[in-house]
């Protein structure tokens, strides 16, 4: 649902894609190579095309990595079909392009076009999960029991062929009005079972608002966008799976996992100490998790504790092991071990890990590519991730910027998200108290200097908006 929307004038984001060092084409090599696979495709001599995949991402998406089928099993309980876009049988070890995409590490996302993982004629189109296809799939079949509990898992190599490509927005729809595709017809009661289990087990999700930029004619859209149901729901697949892979890899001795420490006693603690002055009720014995799963994020004083939250989901990383298991093996806002597989095309650390699995579930031993690979990904995904945060944050700041830059001096309402911890109570010498605002119309986030109730609405002066240096500030008015 989009919450709401603000027209900005034209922008350039070529300056942010300079300042990132993002690159502007394949080498000649890794393009050939691309295109050589793209022309002579692999046909996996498992056949799955007899199961009705379908896709579910954002809108207009064309690189797919991922298609489901979800179905009653005989006796009770479901059945997961997972198809993930097998980008290892396209991308030759030691190649140009897999040295190429060791460079890039991700694919990145601006307003103004992708700077993507893979070129364009495999990771949106022969490599891509498109609709009405043949390709080649590493597909996940995770049985789970009538609560939602994980009883069996496989995976292999297959050819699959998904039927439709299905939007966010449209499944929500069909979801509200009962008329889900029979593919996807379970996924409001797995989704639903999967993560009350999650809470169950500690897991935590933030559900903050998504601030994007969107093309809209000869200009911009600055946009925010409240989480869906189903969004959510279709989240929850892609963590069974991570946390099959997880389970697979750590009783094989050898993997790359998705880890970040549990919630520190003292971050709960304080958000709990947070919760009463913001209105937040905390059920005796509730975790955080409970606790979020409650909230509308539109409300202010809920939006104010969401983001006080965001404390506790800190030290993401990648961990490879290879013999014992790491010390850190579970992420904390899943509260269990959990891998990236799901999105190879999007992501380098997928396809590895997912090879890794495939070789383990067979039994054969971890090709000596993959395995070499898994203790130089951390670093890689590490650099590589604070480089697609800063384009995105980048690009919504520029964004906000050009959208005010003339509006320098008005006054706006808006929300306090966040305001400065004072020391023991003692202000800093020289130092005004401020915290974060968020605007209600147009949709904007930025600092604001002055004293700032947290949660409440307050009115605020705009006193900077520079394009040039994609910053943003207000003060309490």
């Amino acid at each position: 649902m989009v919450i709401r929307r603000v027209l900005a004038p034209r922008i350039d984001f070529g300056a942010l894609r300079r300042e990132l060092g993002l690159p502007e084409g394949f080498p000649a090599a890794a393009q050939r190579e691309a295109d050589a696979a793209a022309a002579a495709p692999p046909r996996p001599a498992v056949d799955r095309t007899d199961i009705p995949f379908v896709t579910v991402d954002p809108a207009g998406s064309r690189d797919l990595d991922q298609a489901m089928h979800l179905a009653r099993r005989v006796g009770g309980g479901y059945r997961v079909s997972y198809a993930i876009a097998d980008v290892a049988a396209h991308v030759r070890p030691g190649g140009a392009l897999e040295e190429e995409t060791w460079r890039r590490g991700q694919t990145v996302y601006l307003p103004d076009g992708t700077v993507p993982l893979h070129p364009e004629t495999l990771s949106e189109g022969a490599a891509s999960l498109l609709p009405e296809v043949d390709r080649a799939a590493v597909v996940w079949t995770v049985d789970l029991d009538s609560e939602g509990g994980t009883v069996g898992v496989e995976l292999e190599r297959a050819l699959v062929r998904s039927r439709a490509q299905l939007d966010y927005a449209g499944v929500q729809v069909a979801a509200d009005a009962g008329r889900l595709p029979d593919p996807i017809a379970l996924l409001p009661e797995i989704g639903a079972l999967l993560t009350a289990r999650g809470l169950r087990r500690g897991a935590i999700n933030l559900p903050l608002p998504e601030q994007d930029v969107e093309a809209d004619g000869d200009g911009w859209r600055l946009v925010l966008r409240g989480p869906v149901p189903m969004e959510e729901h279709n989240a929850q697949i892609s963590l069974l799976t991570g946390m099959a892979a997880a389970e697979i890899m750590l009783a094989g001795g050898v993997g790359l996992l998705r880890t970040m420490p549990a919630p520190k006693p003292e971050a709960v603690a304080r958000l709990r100490a947070a919760a009463a002055p913001l209105g937040v009720h905390w059920p005796e014995g509730a975790g955080p998790g409970e606790v979020l799963a409650g909230l509308d994020p539109s409300q202010p004083r809920a939006a104010a504790f969401v983001d006080q939250a965001a404390e506790l989901m800190r030290g993401a990383a990648y961990t490879a092991f290879d013999g014992a298991p790491p010390e850190q093996r579970e992420h904390g806002g899943v509260a269990a071990a959990y891998a990236h597989v799901t999105a190879p095309l999007r992501r380098l650390a997928d396809r590895y890990a997912t090879e890794v699995c495939l070789a383990l579930h067979e039994g054969r031993p971890v090709p000596d590519w993959a395995r070499a690979a898994l203790p130089r990904l951390p670093e890689v995904m590490a650099t590589t991730d604070r480089v697609a945060s800063a384009a995105s944050r980048g690009a919504i700041e520029l964004a906000e910027a050009v959208l005010l830059r003339h509006r320098v001096g008005e006054t706006f309402d808006a929300a306090v998200l966040d305001a400065d911890a004072v020391p023991e109570g003692k202000p800093r010498p020289g130092r005004r108290p401020g915290g974060t605002v968020a605007l209600d119309d147009p949709p904007v986030r930025a600092r604001c200097l002055g004293e700032l109730p947290l949660g409440e609405r307050v009115r605020v002066r705009l006193v900077t908006a520079d394009p040039a240096t994609r910053s943003v500030a207000f003060e309490r008015a």
